[in-house]
């Protein structure tokens, strides 16, 4: 055995040999407990960074764990290869995007198996073949005939940079969350998802996700936004047309004083028709259209807003109240209209005082009858009713459901539920996506394609870069209708690349299946999935989208399971001098750098233990040289040890060692079993007890931590004495052991030691260490309180307990208070864990 760890001899090695014996292909085992493992696929874009290196890490050490636990792992990889980020790279690096995605994977497959990642390479999805993407298409169909599908002229979200259509969630603070090019508002025929009709469901079952983060579930309720109130019809002045507006506050209802349209709202154009005033309030709406609505609805810009010179009429109490336009109400919330209630709510009075619009107060607060006449704020406190008819006196909260039930019993309104989330608008005007199988025929109308039909095969040959897309390709969207067979065109939008990865996750479970999407059996038997890990920048994205998927297929009864994701670990991100890695900043460090240096156990040992899993990462180049050494120390320790472990390898000795103990604790002798031999084997065992639970709750930093320290008391032990007055009975558990705890985190270093060792391929085919508690160092110690030097108590505390703690129990102690009555403390001495003396006078 060479004296010197050298990764770059043995890692290429266990690789290959682990893909010839196929170690990590998963298949369904009824007689097994099953865990799902998986990483969120990455986009093939360009090369792995170290954000990906975290994250693939975390989940190799938790599928390897569990594997070793005698769980049956499914730990696939795939990717996501679709969409505008491949599309955009290739376009910058001058080459087709098939050609560069293709490309890029070969790149990211090496370099994966570079790390030692435990895949199931047999189960490898890329959304880019058509293998996949027919699949997709064929779950458009299936979405379509169960009414899930339509197409609708709307405003949309578009970006001119990326020169396409971005669905609400990829719009973050009017910027394109791809680009981050300002966003505009078009109006398209598009393709939509109705994903509004889960969004109760979607809601409600984000109780059963108590795996997840709560600042995850918080981000999705708050982005599907369910509003409980009353829908109420404000008729036009004169009669032509009635108005809706929702609202949470129908105990306002009599405090309306004017009435506010979204610039954008359907209506205005039809009210301001023929009004001296056309022209200028066409005018106010392209300026405002322009303004971001995170600008609109700002606390920091005062409001806009212009008469139309047309009145509704408002239905509680038949007042016209005014119609304006203001810029802080937009379209995307509610109705797009809203009763202005200016003694209750702020924006309100704000724009009530700059235009002179009267301000009525119907609530007061409940200590005090005053009409508020010098309002200085809008009161949104809680109170009473005033001014409100029969429902004076009443509490808000009494007043909301007696006015909802009263607006339905007079046909003015009726209770109602809105929600934030709108439907997933899924077209896109970009070549690299799945292609959207329908067609326009002028006698059929638009016809859904057949499912033998499939797949619509994307062309190959568009030159991108000279903007060529579909919609330029006669050879593609020239067609028959599978209907009449007539002339036809096909639908040359592609799909979101977002539909993409809402299922792969089960085509994992079954990925050679011909027959549909996937196997509902073996999906039975995998999903769902055990832990997810990934960014927390999909909290409304992708997880919104892939539990949607999941809702809709255990619907249609394809699978049992209503959620895709039983644990979610969103991890943090790796930085650099305080900011996050990234190529445009030049901060980013390659993992190539690292394994060719230091080997890849290395690079995956570092970045678990540099930090918690889901707190931010601060790269740091001594803190891979100090794991590195660590390694080194490792490898010296087997090596200076191996023959003793060859001696007594095969030998069960848990018995052995309680006895051993049982003997020392009866006082009797042990000439075979010395002190040192006691506190080494002791140390074992609370190290493997506080890594396996560290492991548990993926506190991998710390487990580490408790390894080295495991180590560092192994060389303390061998350094005491020479070879061969070691306990070899000791020395093999404490190589064995100590190899299977660091297996799941450094691989390769622990294949090709325990292959040293003598032992049978594979150590990650082997069983997790199992702790004995007897003989594990209790977390308790017994400590002496001494005052000035003469034993007064004794404590039993929890080991490691600080000084101030310490202290603090000492002096509780009735017989030390006893003691010390009419002392004075001058000193007190604490040795950790053993003595506390207490010096007074």
């Amino acid at each position: 055995m060479s004296d010197k760890y050298q990764p770059g001899d043995i890692e290429k090695k266990w690789q290959d040999k682990w893909d010839e014996e196929s170690l990590y292909s998963a298949i369904e085992d009824d007689s097994r407990e099953k865990k799902y493992i998986l990483e969120m696929f990455p986009y093939p874009s360009g090369d792995l960074h170290m954000g990906h290196v975290r994250n693939y890490a975390i989940g190799d050490v938790i599928a390897r764990h569990n594997s070793m636990r005698g769980y049956n792992v499914l730990h696939p990889i795939g990717w996501d290869s679709f969409g505008l980020p491949a599309e955009n790279a290739a376009i910058k690096n001058n080459s087709h995007p098939k050609t560069w995605t293709y490309m890029n994977i070969e790149r990211q497959r090496h370099q994966m198996k570079q790390l030692g990642l435990s895949y199931d390479w047999e189960r490898v999805v890329v959304t880019s073949d058509p293998e996949y993407y027919g699949w997709g298409q064929s779950i458009f169909l299936k979405f379509y005939r169960e009414g899930l599908v339509y197409r609708a002229k709307s405003k949309v979200n578009w970006c001119p940079s990326c020169a396409t259509v971005l669905a609400n969630e990829q719009v973050e603070n009017d910027l394109c969350w791809r680009c981050h090019s300002i966003v505009e508002m078009k109006e398209l025929e598009q393709w939509f998802f109705k994903i509004t009709d889960y969004a109760e469901r979607l809601l409600h079952d984000l109780e059963l996700l108590t795996g997840w983060p709560e600042r995850v579930k918080v981000m999705q309720e708050n982005w599907i936004g369910k509003s409980e109130g009353a829908m109420v019809d404000f008729p036009l002045e004169d009669g032509s047309d009635t108005i809706s507006v929702f609202t949470t506050r129908p105990d306002t209802l009599f405090g309306a004083t004017f009435f506010l349209l979204s610039p954008e709202h359907k209506s205005v154009a039809k009210i301001i028709e023929g009004s001296d005033r056309e022209i200028e309030i066409k005018d106010f709406v392209r300026r405002v259209s322009s303004k971001s609505s995170v600008d609109r609805i700002s606390s920091d810009f005062e409001k806009e807003g212009i008469f139309t010179g047309k009145n509704v009429i408002n239905p509680v109490n038949k007042e016209k109240i005014p119609i304006w336009l203001a810029d802080y109400v937009l379209m995307g919330y509610g109705t797009g209209a809203v009763m202005a209630v200016p003694a209750h709510d702020q924006r309100d009075f704000e724009f009530a005082n700059k235009y002179g619009l009267p301000i009525n107060v119907v609530i007061e607060p409940i200590d005090s009858k005053s009409m508020m006449e010098d309002m200085e704020e809008a009161f949104t406190e809680d109170g009473v009713l005033t001014n409100s008819g029969p429902f004076n006196g009443l509490s808000v909260s009494k007043a909301i459901p007696k006015i909802t039930h009263w607006l339905k019993e007079m046909e003015y309104g009726k209770a109602s539920t809105t929600y934030r989330l709108r439907d997933w608008l899924i077209s896109r005007q970009r070549y690299w996506g799945n292609p959207i199988p329908v067609v326009y025929c002028d006698d059929c109308g638009i016809v859904p394609l057949d499912e033998r039909d499939l797949p619509v095969i994307l062309p190959d040959d568009l030159d991108v870069s000279k903007g060529e897309t579909l919609s330029t390709k006669e050879s593609f969207y020239k067609t028959k209708c599978p209907k009449c067979g007539g002339s036809a065109r096909r639908e040359t939008d592609t799909m979101d690349t977002f539909t993409c990865s809402s299922w792969y996750f089960l085509r994992f479970c079954s990925p050679h299946t011909e027959t549909g999407p996937f196997d509902p059996k073996r999906v039975d038997y995998w999903m769902d999935v055990d832990q997810y890990i990934g960014g927390i920048e999909h909290a409304v994205l992708h997880l919104l989208y892939a539990r949607f998927f999941t809702k809709v297929f255990s619907d249609m009864e394809l699978m049992y399971a209503v959620e895709p994701f039983q644990n979610l670990l969103t991890q943090g991100m790796v930085k650099l001098d305080g900011a996050t890695m990234s190529k445009s900043r030049g901060n980013v460090v390659s993992p190539e750098e690292i394994i060719d240096n230091y080997g890849a156990d290395t690079a995956r040992m570092f970045i678990l233990f540099a930090a918690p899993p889901e707190k931010d990462l601060e790269w740091s180049h001594e803190g891979v040289e100090g794991i590195y050494r660590f390694l080194n120390r490792l490898w010296r320790f087997v090596d200076d040890n191996i023959d003793l472990y060859k001696e007594e390898a095969g030998v069960d000795n848990a018995s052995h060692w309680r006895g051993l103990i049982e003997l020392k604790k009866q006082g009797r002798p042990t000439p075979d079993f010395s002190d040192d031999d006691q506190y080494l084997l002791q140390t074992l065992h609370s190290t493997i007890k506080k890594v396996s639970m560290d492991f548990e709750r993926h506190n991998f930093n710390t487990s580490i931590s408790a390894i080295m320290e495991l180590v560092n008391a192994g060389y303390l032990y061998t350094g005491k004495m020479n070879k061969d007055k070691r306990n070899k009975r000791l020395i093999k558990d404490l190589l064995e052991n100590l190899l299977l705890l660091v297996a799941p985190l450094a691989p390769h270093i622990t294949e090709e030691l325990w292959e040293l060792l003598g032992n049978e391929f594979s150590i990650h085919r082997r069983a997790w260490p199992v702790f004995d508690n007897d003989l594990a160092i209790s977390d308790e110690v017994t400590v002496v309180i001494q005052v000035n030097g003469k034993l007064r108590d004794k404590l039993i505390i929890t080991r490691g307990a600080s000084e101030q703690e310490v202290e603090e129990l000492a002096l509780a102690s009735e017989k030390i208070v006893n003691q010390l009555n009419g002392l004075e403390i001058k000193k007190i001495i604490i040795v950790p864990d053993k003595l506390v003396n207490i010096v007074a006078k």
